[in-house]
């Protein structure tokens, strides 16, 4: 059995947020807007969340998912290090709809999939995933769906897909951009185009001459 609360109501938003944070910090999964897509949220830290939320998307190959965090200082304790660009592109586009790939902080004690020593990090420009992810700490999100299907812009959209297998429902009402984070690789000497989404390659170059990806 789930729990659904509307965020535009104040004591439901309250209550819901308190609701999802106690169900995050138990290991189970929650479904929460963010200003790209609603997302697939679990402790970043706990293992059997994680694998549960790749479960629960029935991926047949899945991508370890991103890591969201509430402010610059969380996602700073993640990584290894920001590169050349990496504080330039943070400055500009956080909190918004730029996930960042870096070397991963070798202290962390986590297990995210097969990230190659890499996390991806995002901090969404949302209020109600701000307050969230203050409480709950860095949580592994992916898109609120199921392999095949879209991912969902709306709550009622993400519980025709993952039903009782989410715990609570943060319903923010439906999403005016519903495209995905662009996603930019700075692992490497030249930041990468890994995805385009919701922040044009024009703009990150003229931040940071991200380059498109080969091959």
């Amino acid at each position: 059995m789930n729990a659904w609360y509307k965020c535009a109501d104040e004591a439901q938003l309250e209550e819901g947020l308190a609701a999802a944070a106690a169900a995050v910090l138990s290991g189970e999964l929650v479904v929460l807007p963010t200003d790209t897509l609603y997302g697939l949220g679990a402790d970043a830290f706990s293992p059997a969340a994680v694998a549960r939320l790749v479960a629960v998307k029935a991926q047949p190959r899945p991508a370890p998912p991103a890591v969201l965090v509430g402010s610059v200082k969380a996602a700073s304790a993640l990584v290894e290090d920001l590169g050349p660009y990496g504080q330039q592109l943070i400055d500009e586009f956080w909190p918004g709809g730029l996930t960042i790939v870096c070397r991963a902080a070798r202290t962390l004690s986590w297990d995210l999939g097969d990230t190659r020593g890499t996390v991806s990090v995002r901090m969404p420009e949302h209020p109600v995933a701000i307050a969230l992810l203050r409480e709950t700490g860095p949580m592994a999100v992916s898109t609120a769906n199921t392999a095949g299907r879209p991912p969902a812009t709306n709550a009622s959209a993400a519980l025709a897909q993952l039903g009782n297998e989410v715990s609570v429902y943060l319903d923010g009402g439906q999403l005016p951009e519903g495209k995905p984070s662009t996603v930019v690789d700075l692992t490497g000497d030249i930041p990468r185009l890994l995805r385009q989404g919701a922040i044009s390659i024009g703009r990150l170059r003229e931040i940071a001459g991200v380059q498109a990806a080969t091959g």
